[in-house]
């Protein structure tokens, strides 16, 4: 599907690959060429002919997989992101590949899933098309709306994992720990986007790349800071369920050990129960206590006397 907007003296005209042709022929104006889910070579073909696009930046932007990147070519520069796709609104996100060619007077944006992203972007263009005045602009808010939604699933997080730290103090379970562990993997993932990313237009703020004036840098600078607040949080929370991880292993261990003094306490009181239970268990004719009458009485007394002094003895150590 192609999908193309076409800016003239501050009209909007939308449509498809049409458009293309009249934007040769006004030079002042700006077109915004949306490409997704359409033929490998035809896209190659229209990339080439009509834009100019270096074959090597087309295949890395055709890939399934590749790193985010930015290369500025003579009249345009290449971004390459990873965006949320559409279905993605929690931490255990599926992502898609976004490639941007940024010109002067021109945007070419190329999907590998349906992005919210960019349906967003052609809403906000459609209402207000006078306020985009070049390519690299609309790029820039592309790349904030991207990065906004990265930082919504966040934050969405933020509240679970308070929710869960309350609960390893109060009731943990196993369910909390295979959740931390998920969360704490996918928050990896997540950081290792948002790094890419911060260093991507880390290197947009600091140099100068084509389709990139001094009138967007307040935009880049903007964006940029959204990436890095991205990245510090993805880092923070992975942090967190890191710590929340170990936590629940201490409380587990603290809970198990408080489990093994009580056994403990059982058996030491039982032994010598259980010793001279044992021995007057034995069937042997010439025991001298077996014929007293008051035996019985006496032998109980006696463990009553052991258990009783042993329990003593526990709570003045403070184990009971």
């Amino acid at each position: 599907m192609i999908k193309t907007h076409l800016f003239i003296s501050g009209n909007l005209m939308s449509g498809g690959e049409e458009l293309i042709e009249l934007w040769h022929k006004e030079p002042d104006s700006i077109i915004w060429l949306d490409l997704f889910e359409i033929d490998i070579a035809t896209e190659e073909n229209l990339l080439r002919s009509e834009f100019g696009i270096h074959p090597l930046a087309i295949q890395d932007a055709q890939r399934d997989r590749h790193p985010p990147k930015i290369e500025s070519f003579d009249n345009y520069t290449f971004i390459l992101l990873r965006g949320l796709s559409a279905d993605s609104k929690e931490i255990d996100f599926k992502t898609i590949q976004l490639a941007l060619f940024i010109g002067k007077n021109f945007l070419i944006t190329r999907h590998s899933g349906q992005s919210l992203s960019i349906n967003r972007l052609h809403e906000i263009v459609e209402q207000d098309p006078e306020s985009y005045g070049s390519g690299s602009k609309l790029a820039l808010k592309l790349c904030r709306l991207v990065a906004l939604r990265f930082l919504d699933v966040l934050l969405q997080l933020e509240s679970r994992l308070e929710e869960l730290e309350m609960l390893i103090v109060e009731k943990p379970d196993d369910s909390m720990l295979a959740e931390l562990i998920q969360y704490k993997s996918d928050l990896n993932r997540m950081h290792r986007f948002a790094t890419y990313h911060e260093q991507l237009f880390r290197l947009l703020k600091d140099r100068d790349f084509s389709g990139f004036t001094e009138k967007t840098r307040h935009e880049i600078i903007d964006v940029w800071e959204q990436q890095e607040r991205t990245q510090s949080l993805s880092q923070l929370y992975y942090e967190t369920a890191s710590d929340l991880i170990d936590g629940y292993i201490s409380v587990a261990s603290h809970r198990l050990n408080k489990i093994m003094k009580v056994l403990t306490i059982v058996m030491a009181v039982f032994v010598p129960l259980s010793f001279l239970a044992g021995i007057y268990g034995m069937n042997f004719e010439n025991m001298p206590e077996l014929h007293s009458k008051s035996g019985y009485f006496i032998l109980l007394s006696i463990m009553a006397a052991s258990a009783t002094v042993l329990l003593i003895i526990f709570r003045r150590i403070k184990w009971l």
